[in-house]
């Protein structure tokens, strides 16, 4: 238990520091590739040519074999890797197990990013803004406004702190890196073929709910500490849980509208609403009460939500390991 306190805090401090590394060997774009094989061959297998409503049945099949392939790659050669590096040396094992955890997380690389979108806007390079936006949000770009694009930032900081950082820490804390891989080869399945299109809709669902599942304890643990994180910023947090009460289940999604509702009390912003995909208009609920406008600024503080709220979920996991340890 010491030695995963160990892999677990060094990893942070490692992503912390160096951010996400930019390699075609990275784990997560090996998932990746999996996932893109092995839904291709699978709709070949199955017979899958064209997206009729008379292939439901199968697509429903293919979609769980496709969770089970990949969980079962994913979880076996990470596994080995472990496994063998452990043997040759205890030391070079613990190495790896820190580097493929650290791999795992993204917590700078949010960061990162979304401040690409603060310094255009700071540019006033709107279309710069536009471009760095799309980077990291699925929605159509092109029309945004100023607000448009800094509010899709906030949105996709407030919701990724969730399932890019906290998630990954909360299932590497009880399964070591091995939990840290099942949760994202989970997560990269729903965000490749978890959407409600006409390709995925059937063969997308079985990672669709199980994504919802992995986030279910991860999702709720980021609003308490969330909120707490606000509260020692100077944020109100009564405001931040009266709008999570209201608005917590205002998307699609059992989970997404989790940290976002957190995220626009605390700032006294409105977030989500209606936003174009593929050129055509989805209308969706907002979340919180438009008190004040939203402007790049609040891009710099959500981040800042985001590292605290990371930091103290970590520290308290760390402390909750430490106490398992002397109590068995």
């Amino acid at each position: 238990m010491y030695e995963r306190i160990l892999v677990i805090g060094l990893a942070f401090l490692i992503d912390v520091i160096l951010g996400d590394p930019n390699y075609s060997w990275h784990p997560i774009r090996l998932i990746g590739h999996l996932i893109a094989g092995t839904d291709k061959t699978l709709r070949k297998i199955f017979n899958i040519s064209e997206e009729k409503e008379q292939h439901k049945n199968a697509k429903l099949v293919a979609g769980v074999a496709l969770v089970v392939i990949v969980l079962a790659v994913s979880l076996g050669a990470a596994w080995l890797l472990l496994y063998v590096t452990g043997r040759l040396h205890r030391i070079v094992g613990l190495v790896v197990e820190i580097i493929l955890c650290y791999q795992m997380l993204a917590m700078k690389s949010l960061r990162d990013e979304s401040m690409k979108v603060y310094y255009a806007l700071g540019e006033g390079d709107l279309k710069k803004a536009r471009y760095a936006v799309s980077m990291i949000v699925g929605r159509d770009t092109e029309g945004l406004d100023e607000e448009g694009v800094a509010k899709a930032a906030v949105e996709t900081v407030a919701e990724n702190t969730s399932d890019g950082v906290i998630a990954p820490l909360f299932y590497m804390m009880i399964f070591g890196a091995l939990g840290g891989v099942l949760y994202k080869a989970v997560n990269t399945m729903d965000s490749m073929v978890g959407y409600k299109n006409d390709r995925c809709i059937y063969m997308g669902r079985c990672s669709a709910k199980l994504d919802d599942v992995v986030n279910l304890i991860p999702a709720r643990l980021s609003v308490i500490f969330m909120l707490l994180a606000g509260g020692m910023l100077g944020y109100k947090i009564s405001n931040g849980w009266r709008i999570y009460v209201r608005d917590r289940y205002n998307h699609a999604s059992p989970n997404s509208a989790q940290t976002e509702a957190v995220c626009a009390g605390l700032l006294e912003v409105q977030l989500a609403g209606n936003a174009y995909y593929f050129g055509k208009l989805y209308e969706k609920p907002t979340i919180g009460d438009e008190i004040r406008k939203i402007d790049m600024e609040h891009i710099r503080v959500v981040n800042r939500f985001a590292y605290l709220t990371a930091l103290l979920i970590l520290l308290f996991g760390l402390v909750v390991l430490g106490i398992i340890e002397v109590i068995w």
